[in-house]
């Protein structure tokens, strides 16, 4: 009989398996849980190398993940100044002309809309403090940014201009760029002449930043974007990745035969903790862009388009990656948006059920609620974003949409109720990774989203545990903790389902363990 390398002993375990739900050890074996039960179910398993970890009174939960991240990418996103603490036009400016260059360049990320208090995005409002300097500041959004003149001038951007997916390089009247740019293809133009930090420092950066995930109780993250496999290959190589990774690279408007063959041709890739596993599209942006496909134009006349120019031809792409069986993830965010992905699925036929997500679903009408189970569509939500917006309705969100959508901001509850699978996450850097607060803002959301009931402590859990499984289609291996399963293990000082919001908010992590390795020891 094979050793354990490491039992964990003296916890309360909630293991999340229906054949045996509580347990005070677990033995792991080779990556790989191998004993769940009390302390005699594992005692055989003790060797002489076996690592024995002591949990008295730490509550076990299987590996907690994060269904929607961006830990590669969001280096360079979250580059610079931090400017979520803004509020205001007055503290943007300040922040900005006490900023720190880079190579020159005044960057940002985390910067609130509601900050330039309903006025248009312009750089009129900034330009002045800036010293000339080239700057680009990312909206909390991620989808749209506000750059100067001289950032304007580094790429070449004079004017308008026309892209395959819905992307704006806003501009006045008389035809001058406003610097407010809109969408990944419109921002790229000038992120393309932005300084980057070399490969020693965005190596440094990942794993500083994944450890500090695991420090919070991660273990995993579903990762919505292509990432860097070779810089994410290296490090994978060099030591123990904190956080198992899982990428869905994204397949844009205008995609031909060919890039879907490279996408399909690209799955399985990876090393240890890290693998490509899936598809990302985008049916639309954001509402506070005025990107977010409505069915009815937002308060600016905004709203009425998809961010694929021709929907139908998503609709083929992604009927080519099912064949070729391909899991799919499509953000969506306006009602329009989730309908449209709907009917896509429904279209694929029953074969497509348990395939295929959504990621965000801001706003919904009841209709669409119970085609989430009918047809296996995951619903991968992000609580956090509902601290963006405000209970009363004056944050720019639910001015656009008005009262009536914005009723039904992030129905968490509603979509449980209707017995779909809701999978959660951050959306780092959107929202802060601590996976903690994840559990906490899914119980008692925020915002517009505060008059209506959050899920409850253990629905909190199993999004961030089973219910993340299911969404990538891994409940035969992740999620729960029992015997075969993954050895994603997180301990808390607090139980996550029975303590108070606030209480799991502030939870002491006392260990994180990914593949068997201890990778945080509180």
């Amino acid at each position: 009989m094979p050793t354990a390398d490491l039992i964990l002993a003296g916890a309360k375990i909630r293991t999340l398996d229906p054949g045996r739900p509580y347990a005070t050890a677990v033995a792991v074996h080779d990556g790989l849980i191998a004993a769940v039960g009390d302390e005699s179910d594992v005692r055989d398993w003790r060797g002489p190398g076996t690592e024995v970890v002591r949990l008295e009174s730490a509550h076990l939960v299987p590996g907690l993940v994060d269904a929607h991240s961006h830990p590669v990418w969001g280096l360079d996103l979250a580059t610079g100044v931090d400017l979520s603490g803004v509020t205001d036009l007055a503290g943007l400016r300040a922040a900005l002309g006490s900023a720190e260059r880079i190579d020159g360049w005044v960057v940002g990320y985390g910067l609130d809309h509601n900050a330039f208090e309903g006025r248009p995005i312009d750089r009129s409002l900034v330009e002045d403090v800036l010293g000339g300097a080239p700057a680009f500041l990312r909206l909390y959004d991620g989808h749209s940014a506000l750059v100067s003149g001289a950032a304007l001038a580094a790429a070449g951007v004079a004017g308008p201009r026309a892209f395959t997916q819905r992307s704006e390089v806003v501009c006045d009247s008389a035809g001058r760029p406003t610097g407010h740019l809109v969408e990944h293809a419109a921002m790229d133009l000038v992120t393309g002449v932005m300084p980057r930090a070399s490969y020693e420092v965005r190596r440094a950066r990942l794993v500083e930043l994944l450890s500090a995930m695991a420090a919070t109780g991660l273990t995993g993250a579903h990762v919505m974007d292509a990432g860097d496999p070779e810089l994410v290959g290296a490090v994978a190589a060099e030591t123990v990745l904190p956080v198992r990774l899982r990428f869905a690279p994204w397949c844009m408007p205008g995609a031909d035969a060919d890039d879907l063959a490279e996408l399909v041709a690209a799955q399985g890739r990876g090393g240890r903790h890290w693998r490509v596993d899936g598809v990302k599209f985008f049916m639309d942006g954001t509402v506070e862009g005025g990107t977010a496909w409505l069915e009815h134009a937002d308060c600016h006349g905004q709203g009425t388009d998809a961010f694929w120019p021709d929907p139908d031809a998503y609709a083929a792409a992604v009927r080519q990656l099912h064949t070729a069986g391909v899991r799919t993830a499509t953000h969506a965010i306006g009602d329009a948006a989730v309908r449209h992905v709907l009917d896509v699925v429904a279209g694929l036929g029953p074969q497509a059920h348990g395939m295929h997500r959504i990621e965000h679903i801001e706003t919904a009408p009841d209709e669409l609620l119970p085609r989430f189970a009918r047809l296996g569509v995951a619903a991968s939500m992000q609580p956090p974003h509902t601290a963006y917006t405000r209970a009363d309705g004056t944050d720019e969100w639910s001015r656009r949409l008005g009262a009536g959508r914005a009723a039904h901001a992030w129905r968490l509850r509603d979509l449980r109720d209707a017995g779909a699978t809701v999978a959660l996450g951050s959306d780092w850097p959107i929202a802060h990774y601590d996976v903690r607060t994840v559990l906490a803002t899914a119980r008692s959301p925020k915002g517009a989203a505060s008059a209506r009931a959050g899920l409850t402590g253990l629905e909190a859990l199993e999004g961030c545990t089973t219910h993340a499984a299911l969404a990538a289609g891994e409940s035969d291996a992740a999620g729960r903790i029992a015997p075969g399963y993954r050895a994603d293990l997180t301990a808390l000082g607090v139980d996550p389902v029975t303590a108070p919001a606030d209480e799991v908010a502030q939870a002491p992590v006392r260990l994180t363990v990914t593949g068997g390795h201890v990778v945080h020891r509180g």
